[in-house]
This record gives structure tokens, sequence and C-alpha cells, in this order.
């Protein structure tokens, strides 16, 4: 039978783009896993890299060989970027886990500090790390 009160019913909010405008608290988290699981998947590939290492010569130049390549160091670049923005965001929720910081206008401001301390760390990580 079809329902007659469906239009008192609440649309469900996985209408994003169509119903929903997605605000900076829903991107954020969905930012903070993707971050985490790309920050456990490329921790495999350091650990890969040391396992090669102390296996033998010819293995350890080939990891390398791919670990330094620019697929391997794009690769190493978002998990640097990736790191900061976790660590950051998560700092972020502990303050929330406080109970500090849930108005709306300060919601806005730490997300947006995170963010650009993630991309200031960063740089500076790559910049000492090249030149320090």
């Amino acid at each position: 039978m079809a329902d007659v009160n469906r239009g008192e019913r609440p649309i469900s909010p996985f209408m994003i783009g169509s119903v929903y405008r997605p605000q900076i608290t829903s991107v954020m988290s969905i930012l903070h896993r993707i971050t985490g699981i790309g920050i456990g998947l490329s921790t495999i590939l350091v650990v890969w890299w040391f396992l090669a290492a102390s296996s033998s010569p010819y293995y350890f130049d080939f990891a390398d060989g791919i670990l330094t390549s620019w697929i391997g160091t794009l690769i190493l670049f978002l998990a640097l970027v990736s790191l900061w923005y976790h660590f950051f965001n998560g700092l972020r929720h502990l303050f929330w886990d406080a109970g500090l910081g849930f108005g709306l206008d300060q919601v806005k401001l730490t997300g947006i500090a995170s963010v650009i301390a993630a991309g200031v760390m960063s740089i500076v990580t790559i910049t000492v790390g090249l030149w320090g």
C-alpha cells in the first residue's frame, strides 16, 4: 500500500548533495576517517621498506626504487599530509571531548585552523627534511 503520510516524514540525510549541503564538520569527519585509513596503509609500505632493508640488498633496491619513484614520493607526501591533518583534527576532537568548542563559530574556526595547521606543518616537515 502507498504511504499517504510520506510528505510529513523527514528526508534521510544520505541524500547529500541533492537535499543537504555538506557542512565543515561532516566533511572533516569523513576526511578524518579517510586519512586514518591512509596512514595505516602507508605505515604498511614503510614497514615493507624496513623488512626489505633487513632481508637482502637486491630486495631493498627493489622496494627503495618503488618508494623513491614519483608515485612512491607522491604516496609518502600524501601520507605526511594525512598524518598532520589527522593529528590536528584529533586535537580538535580532544577539545570536544572536554566539552569545549561546540559553538558554531568555534566549530568552523577550529576546522579551518586544523586544515591550515596541517598544510603549514607538512611544508615545514618537507622543508626541514630536505634542507634541515
